[in-house]
């Protein structure tokens, strides 16, 4: 066959869309609100700010630079110095590795999407026959004898203070019910009914058909709007990239409107200055960066390829990185005013909803499906909420997907860019994601998701970054890569830039890579450590990314005789 044209964007909003939609994405609305209350409430702006302009937007400005010029895919743009294509590798396969999980996600979400077209939301109550005896009812109050026995008999619960205190009080709250044995409604809901949860990784159990039904539907999604790809893709980003901003806008107005919302606001706002001295704040701050950019796993680099050479990149990637860290601000207003009024609802503290004892996915599935259940209409806001989760979700997936397809089509052109191949391929792609993702929905899938998820996300992605930063600025040289944006964009990069890129964003990036190391913690899900295969499981796949980096320079030292011609320009 014939090989096929590489593609263009068919407008710069298309581009731009496409990259607000991958970098906002399901953890600026679950992610960076719990940062915020963990890490000093609007303390937290400060190291998260100043993250933003030292790594996050000079990452951002490069890699979309360093796309457009080659106008090649992440794998085949280190021909700049092949010895190093090893990156490129680790990046389409950090990005694989997201898009299995994250396609699970959106299963959940779609699920719950389908559940709340109903008259009555089934996580609001415990007579269902997945709730257990320690069903606690949002409603619950002193009148409720049988549950203040159920309560009491608990050999979790101690007679101490605290609990007295909380006998006082019209409503229980939900930490309580999360720190004994006592469930909300919505935990059993999530962990009972839809996940079919097992206790540990070690029960895998066997694959739940109603989620396996929903990432199969996932997938089928995915690859109908990009299986022509960005041709496809740039069209569907007007709905995604903009949808969920609407969704936002009507739960803020609504959430605002509800009692209790200020005190949540205000929460949410108040700063602790004291907590910028934990270099724990610093790290959460870069990392979150990282997570919330999306720099580093290679979709930048795919989606500015498909720009034409003259595009200005660097307007495109002021406007993307500060539209992504204002969804972030924003979306902190949205989540806490609702958490506000379910506060008020239960006649506490907002310090003590459940939403600080969890995270992840727990929050969008367990936490805000409860205080949505309080308001008035729930079923509506409901699927109001889902729906913004599951466009925010497809509109990261899209490009995360697109990148590892366009990368390895860029890097095998002669069978995959031809007509049939290219469809061919795109669809065993789908296929065998989906495939690969069905383990993530077994009754003990959960615990490998959050495995996962725990070992992709922050560490590969911080190597990956500071080795892209050291081979284009010392190696590739940065008065080559300025002279290359020159071409571009009429004008170089400003002296800050190459400030940032020469020595400011690696120094943070390795501080963040060796404060990581030394504050690190095994993986835990429900407060319960994995075992210790599953430990060896998860470094296995942190560091898979990462190893093909030196593999790659080895396999490349041995077939070309050195590193003489490939470091040559470091000199």
């Amino acid at each position: 066959s014939v090989e096929e044209e590489r593609a263009n964007w068919g407008g710069k909003m298309e581009f731009l869309l496409t990259c607000i939609g991958y970098a906002v994405g399901l953890g600026n609305v679950w992610r960076f609100p719990y940062l915020c209350y963990k890490n000093g409430g609007g303390a937290f702006l400060i190291p998260y700010l100043i993250m933003l302009a030292a790594v996050g937007l000079p990452l951002f400005f490069m890699e979309l630079a360093f796309g457009q010029f080659a106008s090649l895919g992440p794998i085949a743009i280190w021909t700049v110095n092949p010895i190093f294509k090893g990156l490129g590798y680790g990046m389409v396969i950090s990005s694989w590795l997201i898009s299995l999980y994250y396609n699970v996600i959106i299963a959940h979400t779609l699920f719950y999407l389908y559940s709340s077209f109903t008259s009555q939301l089934p996580w609001i109550s415990c007579n269902n026959t997945w709730n257990t005896e320690n069903c606690l009812p949002y409603e619950f109050t002193l009148t409720d004898e049988e549950l203040q026995k159920r309560c009491l008999n608990t050999s979790t619960w101690t007679t101490n203070e605290a609990l007295r205190k909380s006998f006082t009080r019209i409503n229980y709250t939900s930490t309580h019910a999360h720190n004994g044995s006592m469930n909300t409604p919505s935990e059993e809901y999530y962990k009972y009914y839809v996940l079919e949860q097992s206790e540990s990784i070690d029960d895998f159990g066997t694959v739940n058909w109603k989620l396996a039904i929903c990432l199969f539907l996932a997938w089928l999604i995915v690859g109908a709007c990009l299986l022509r790809g960005i041709q496809s893709l740039g069209k569907v980003v007007y709905f995604t990239a903009v949808f969920p901003y609407i969704m936002l806008c009507i739960l803020l107005i609504r959430g605002v409107t509800l009692e209790g919302a200020v005190n949540g606001i205000i929460y949410y706002l108040k700063p602790d200055f004291s907590r910028l001295s934990d270099p724990r704040v610093w790290s959460d701050a870069a990392t979150q960066i990282f997570y919330s950019l999306s720099t580093c796993s290679g979709g930048l680099i795919a989606m500015s390829s498909y720009n034409k050479f003259k595009n200005n990149c660097f307007k495109d990637s002021l406007i993307v990185a500060l539209i992504n860290c204002f969804t972030s601000i924003f979306a902190g207003f949205v989540i806490f005013s609702i958490l506000g009024f379910m506060a008020h609802e239960k006649g506490v503290e907002v310090s003590e909803i459940c939403f600080f004892s969890f995270t992840g996915p727990g929050l969008a599935f367990i936490v805000y499906p409860e205080a949505i259940a309080r308001m008035p209409v729930s079923p509506l806001w409901a699927v109001f909420f889902f729906l913004m989760m599951l466009t925010l979700g497809f509109g990261s997936q899209f490009s995360i997907v697109e990148c590892v397809l366009s990368a390895l089509t860029d890097e095998f052109p002669r069978y995959l860019r031809t007509h049939k191949g290219s469809y061919s391929f795109r669809i065993t792609v789908m296929v065998t994601s989906f495939l690969l993702g069905l383990p993530m929905i077994c009754k003990g899938g959960i615990h490998l998701l959050n495995l996962v998820d725990y070992s992709v996300g922050g560490f590969p992605l911080l190597v990956i970054g500071f080795l892209e930063l050291f081979v284009l600025n010392w190696i590739y040289g940065y008065d080559r890569f300025a002279e290359n944006i020159e071409m571009m964009i009429g004008f170089k990069p400003q002296i800050y830039w190459k400030i940032c890129w020469k020595y400011v964003s690696p120094i943070a990036v390795m501080v963040t890579i060796l404060c990581n190391m030394i504050l690190y913690k095994e993986p835990t899900f429900d407060d319960k450590p994995y075992p210790s295969w599953a430990v060896a499981l998860g470094w296995l796949i942190s560091l898979f990314p990462i190893v093909v980096v030196p593999v790659w320079a080895l396999f490349k030292y041995c077939t070309e005789g050195g590193f003489t011609v490939s470091l040559f320009y470091i000199f």
